[in-house]
């Protein structure tokens, strides 16, 4: 059995297709527990495709018991819709950045600071080990459940319209999105910048009518969003690194018996 990493995860999920449902075979036997998954990242990205395949495996495994329904690209609202909806048990699962949960609890974000890692050795030694435990334990008194495994987003970099950026005096004064999080509304404004926070499904429009003239994100996400069409440039900056904690609705996830508890976690980790 060939051993899948989160680096070859984000990467060969470009090559899946996507599930248009996870019924599958069951679909005509009503599932014990149906459950929502949200995300606000586009449907043919790695982590949609990821989610897709491990809810199959899982409506499979579990005996048509569990069946997650997978709700990608915003469809169930906004990062900030989907974390309030989480918490209050509209939805059950969510794959939640801890920049967006640093609203609420700062110490998730963690991770977020300006070139904490070097590299992603140094990421998943952190975040499986120690301050993973750590921040899994803020999440907990939040109402939320989150798994052992982070999910991967990436090193953030940045795209602009108006020239490439080489140091930290190019962002000086510069009009740049962020996520609706305290965390990068303060290293950008560190390094000079005009921060902006925008909801990802509003940054395309805020990019096209230049109410900002640049953003920060992932690679992937700066393709499957098209960027690239109202942007010029993008430069390799690894101010950042960024993933996403698989998060349950802690009463949602208490009612799953301790055999379907173990399923989802071996398939979601």
């Amino acid at each position: 059995m060939t051993d899948v990493t989160r680096r070859r995860f984000v990467l060969g999920a470009t090559s899946l297709p996507l599930v248009a449902g996870v019924g599958g075979a069951r679909g005509a036997n009503k599932a014990e527990f149906v459950y929502k998954y949200g995300n606000d990242v586009p449907p043919t990205h790695p982590v949609t495709l990821r989610a897709q395949e491990a809810a199959s495996r899982i409506l499979e495994e579990s005996g048509g018991r569990l069946e997650i329904r997978v709700f990608p690209n915003n469809q169930l609202g906004g990062s900030t819709d989907l974390m309030s909806q989480l918490r209050s048990g509209a939805l059950e699962m969510f794959t939640l950045s801890g920049s967006i949960l640093a609203t609420l609890a700062k110490p998730t974000s963690i991770n977020a600071v300006g070139y904490a890692f070097p590299d992603r050795t140094r990421v998943w030694d952190a975040l499986d080990g120690e301050l993973g435990r750590f921040q899994r334990g803020v999440i907990s008194k939040l109402g939320l459940h989150a798994l052992e495994r982070v999910w991967e987003n990436g090193f953030r970099q940045i795209t602009t319209s108006t020239h490439p950026i080489h140091a930290p005096e190019d962002l000086r004064g510069f009009k740049i999105r962020v996520p609706v999080s305290p965390q990068a509304v303060s290293l950008f404004k560190a390094l000079g910048a005009s921060p902006t926070a925008v909801n990802l499904t509003e940054v395309y429009s805020a990019l096209q009518t230049r109410v900002v003239d640049g953003q920060e994100n992932s690679l992937q996400l700066i393709e499957l969003s098209r960027f690239q069409e109202v942007q010029k440039y993008v430069s390799i900056t690894n101010h950042s690194w960024d993933g996403f904690f698989f998060t349950f609705n802690a009463r949602a996830w208490s009612r799953l018996p301790s055999n379907l508890q173990d399923i989802v976690a071996k398939h979601m980790n």
